[in-house]
């Protein structure tokens, strides 16, 4: 089993920036895929970004893009998530996964297409983030 624990959130004001952090358990392999997700009151959970572990990041969802920027240390087992341009549209609970397979290849197809829930293995408990305009 793997904990993923994130921290980071907070509430600020519109057009600040934020660096969220999942620091997970234990090593989850190299080419596992961790990724971001969010949801906001009412609204379902979307995923924000991914990466695969020791990779470059594969997937940012359009309404991140060039605001958002997923990053990884494979040595801490920690993948962030840095925000800046925040708007009030962004305000969810922000989720971290993983999703740890045999062959990278797999794992890879999980960051390029990430909205399905069952293909994550392990979630955090989320952190929150409030944006005020």
């Amino acid at each position: 089993q793997v904990q993923l624990v994130e921290s980071g959130g907070g509430s600020l004001q519109a057009g600040g920036s934020l660096t969220l952090s999942c620091v997970a358990s234990k090593y989850t392999g190299r080419g596992t895929c961790m990724g971001w997700f969010r949801q906001a009151p009412g609204k379902e959970r979307e995923a924000v970004a991914t990466a695969q572990t020791g990779g470059s990041p594969t997937y940012y969802a359009d309404s991140v893009k060039g605001r958002f920027t997923i990053s990884e240390d494979s040595d801490k087992n920690t993948v962030y998530l840095r925000m800046s341009s925040l708007s009030p549209e962004d305000t969810a609970m922000y989720y971290c996964a993983a999703a740890p397979r045999v062959h990278a290849v797999e794992a890879l197809a999980v960051c390029r297409h990430p909205s399905r829930p069952s293909d994550w293995n392990y979630w955090g408990q989320g952190t929150q983030v409030t944006v005020s305009s």
